[in-house]
């Protein structure tokens, strides 16, 4: 978006997600008293005093340690102080500068960008000599802090919005589809988000769980906006462990609550399982257009009956998901990614497709004639007429005589009759009764 950026950057466990979730107002990172929680890139807007900007918490910049996850979490860092406008440098208060404080400020000299220098974790805000030891960082005056108490942090936002580039004349927001990538660890949901974005956006590894928050982006594709959110896999209940895990599980969650289209990843080789029935289920439940995505295409061998096969054992595997289209792609090697997002406006437009009142009657008129509607011990289900309520899902209304008279079978036939009239592809229908 056309926001300014702000990034936090601090080596690991000096309080950056706390001060993030402090300035956004709600626990949007997660916060664990150990390093390395926090590993992608997270935004998230904020405001000030009407001045609004984003937000990028980033992994702990190391310097001093190595290795897969380390040299990655310390990319994303420093590709968001290369897109931010300000940089905010979280050091310790308690501790004192380190030598890693020394090597990314060093770093952050070399850049043309405003560094705010913020000491956190102070407890005793009348003793301003504790900090003089940061003027050795060569980054200007210290600012305390303490995010946990929420202390001395409207000065910090107010010295941020002062370094902020001019304000531009708000233009009208546009509308934003919003996209969660969800399925079980390790099923390649990174790698797609990477392959949509066309750059390394989250760190992929073939190590379960490397994901842990819900990550936002903002994209642009034909003039039209995206937000998508890559999410930690979903375990099952008794394989989650650690805290952490916990609440990555329950932002995954929350990521689908907030999403328009989801995007049910499946791996290729692994099949459909029991886990994958239970994502699916709650993305059902919440009402969501989805996509099932079948990743890790090129990894099956083929003949020209394979897809069709896993088709059906889709169907078979999710039926109460028949409404939602299947592609098979390759985050890998790029297979089929382009089509993705041209799918997801599919499913998107029929979501929030209304149907008029009249022409709703008049298919319920020609449904019942066809097939009468349920009767019981003499007394017979009336239709009186519906409406739609909503959209996101579609929702409709009918207004019967007695609610009790309703069979699920026939409420799946109206179901199937509204899909055959008017497709409503990928998202689920609600049908709810009332008694006149």
């Amino acid at each position: 978006m056309a926001r300014p950026i702000v990034a936090i950057v601090g080596r690991p466990n000096v309080g950056k997600s706390t001060l993030f979730n402090r300035i956004v107002g709600g626990r949007v990172a997660i916060v664990e008293g150990v390093p390395g929680v926090t590993r992608d890139r997270l935004y998230q807007d904020a405001d000030w005093n009407g001045r609004k900007f984003t937000l990028v918490d980033t992994g702990g910049l190391d310097y001093r340690e190595d290795g897969q996850i380390i040299s990655n979490v310390r990319k994303q860092a420093e590709l968001a102080i290369s897109e931010a406008d300000v940089v905010l440098f979280v050091v310790d208060a308690r501790e004192g500068p380190t030598g890693t404080d020394g090597d990314v400020a060093a770093i952050l000299r070399r850049t043309d960008k405003p560094v705010i220098l913020a000491a956190n974790k102070v407890e005793e805000f009348h003793k301003p000599n504790e900090l003089y030891e940061f003027y050795r960082l060569g980054l200007g005056d210290p600012l305390p802090v303490s995010a946990a108490q929420g202390m001395n942090t409207g000065e910090l936002l107010d010295e941020i919005v002062l370094n902020l580039p001019a304000a531009e004349d708000d233009e009208e927001e546009e509308e934003i589809t919003k996209i969660a990538v969800i399925g079980r660890p390790n099923v390649g949901k990174s790698s797609l988000v990477n392959a949509l974005l066309g750059e390394e956006r989250v760190i992929v590894s073939d190590i379960p769980g490397t994901t842990r928050d819900a990550i936002d982006t903002f994209i642009n594709r034909n003039d039209k906006q995206y937000l998508i959110i890559d999410t930690a896999g979903i375990r099952r209940r008794s394989k989650i462990g650690i805290a952490t895990e916990k609440y990555s599980v329950i932002r995954s969650l929350r990521a689908i609550d907030r999403s328009d289209v989801v995007l049910m990843l499946i791996d290729a080789v692994e099949k459909l399982t029991e886990q994958d029935k239970k994502i699916a289920g709650y993305a059902h439940e919440k009402g969501r257009a989805s996509i099932i995505v079948v990743n890790k295409w090129d990894l099956v061998e083929k003949d020209d009956r394979t897809s069709n096969r896993y088709i059906e054992d889709l169907r078979s595997g999710l039926g109460f998901m028949q409404y939602a289209p299947v592609m098979f792609v390759s985050a890998l090697t790029g297979q089929r990614v382009h089509r993705v997002l041209e799918l997801v406006d599919y499913v998107a437009e029929q979501q929030n497709m209304r149907v008029s009142t009249g022409n709703l009657n008049d298919l319920i008129k020609e449904a019942t004639m066809h097939n009468p509607t349920p009767q019981d011990k003499g007394r017979k289900l009336k239709i009186f007429y519906g409406t739609q309520g909503g959209v996101k899902p579609p929702t409709f209304l009918l207004f019967v005589n007695e609610p009790e008279l309703m069979h699920f079978s026939y409420l799946r036939y109206l179901e199937n009759q509204l899909r055959s009239a008017y497709g409503f592809e990928g998202t689920p229908i609600k049908i709810y009764l009332r008694k006149r």
